[in-house]
C-alpha cells in the first residue's frame, strides 16, 4: 500500500511509518516520489522559476496580500513571507518548522525552484475565485491547480497531481496497469487518481465533482470507508459496478 499525499514529504513521513509501507512515499501531490527506507528519489518536478515569479506577483495584489497565507516549499522545507496565524497553526499541525523570509522570491533564488506553492485563506470563496482566475490564465501544460481542502489553493508542476504519480509508481517501478491498482480518495486533489485507477473509490466525504468520477463510493472515514473498500476489493477480489455507492 501507497501513500499519495499534497504533504510536505517529511510531514507525511510518520504516516508512512505507521502503515509501514515498503512502498516509495508519493508526497507533494505527486511532485516528489521518494523511497524512505533508502532516500532514493524516483521523480521530483519543482515549479519553473518564471511561474513562480507570476504567481508570486499575483498573491500580493493589493485586494490579496493581506488575505493569504503565501508558502513556498523548497528542498522539502517550508518557506512563508511571515507568521500568520493560519501559516503557524499549519506548521504545528505539520508538525514543521516555518522559515519566514519577507520575500519568498529571494527564498528561490537562493535555494532553488519550489516543489510546490500553496496559497491559504479562510475565506473560501477567495480560493474559489483564485482556482477559476487563475486557470483562466494558464494552460494544463504549464500549472497544475488543485484545492486538497476548502483553504487551500495549490500550485505544481503541470505533470505532478496523484494521477501521474500512481501511474508512474504502479508501471515504472511495479510494473502493473492501471487494472491491478485501487485509489482511494476524499478530495479535489485526488481526482485524476481516482480516475487512473482500475477501481477508483471516493469516500462518502467527498465532493459531489469527486463521487461521479468514482467506480465506487465508500462510508465515511468515521465508518471505516477505507477498511471496508480494501476488504470487498483486495481481500474480495470483487469489481465495483460502474459509479455505485455502499
Amino acid at each position: 500500500m501507497a501513500i499519495a499525499t499534497g504533504r510536505m514529504y517529511r510531514s507525511a513521513l510518520r504516516f508512512h511509518q505507521d502503515l509501514k509501507s515498503q512502498l516509495p512515499l508519493l508526497s507533494y501531490q505527486g511532485a516528489l516520489i521518494q523511497d524512505p527506507a533508502t532516500g532514493e528519489i524516483s521523480r521530483h518536478l519543482t515549479v519553473p522559476q518564471n511561474f513562480v515569479l507570476q504567481l508570486l506577483d499575483y498573491f500580493e495584489q493589493p485586494d490579496l496580500r493581506h488575505q493569504l497565507s503565501v508558502h513556498a516549499y523548497i528542498g522539502d522545507r517550508l518557506y512563508v513571507r511571515e507568521l500568520t496565524p493560519d501559516s503557524v497553526e499549519y506548521a504545528e499541525r505539520s508538525n514543521i518548522e516555518p522559515i519566514a523570509v519577507g520575500d519568498l522570491r529571494q527564498a528561490m533564488l537562493s535555494h532553488g525552484e519550489p516543489t510546490k506553492l500553496l496559497a491559504m485563506s479562510q475565506k473560501t470563496e477567495m480560493i474559489d475565485q483564485l482556482l477559476v482566475s487563475l486557470s483562466q490564465q494558464y494552460t494544463v501544460e504549464q500549472l497544475y491547480f488543485t484545492k486538497s481542502v476548502a483553504t487551500f489553493f495549490e500550485a505544481t508542476n503541470p505533470r505532478a497531481n496523484k494521477g501521474n504519480a500512481v501511474k508512474y509508481l504502479a508501471e515504472e517501478v511495479l510494473g502493473l496497469q492501471a487494472e491491478n491498482v485501487m485509489a482511494i480518495g476524499d478530495n479535489f486533489n485526488d481526482l485524476e487518481m481516482i480516475q487512473y485507477a482500475g477501481i477508483g473509490v471516493a469516500m462518502g466525504s467527498a465532493p459531489d465533482g469527486v463521487k461521479a468520477a468514482a467506480n465506487w463510493v465508500a462510508p465515511d472515514v468515521e465508518s471505516d470507508g477505507v477498511a471496508i473498500a480494501i476488504e470487498q476489493f483486495v481481500l474480495g477480489s470483487q469489481q465495483p459496478a460502474a459509479n455505485s455507492q455502499q
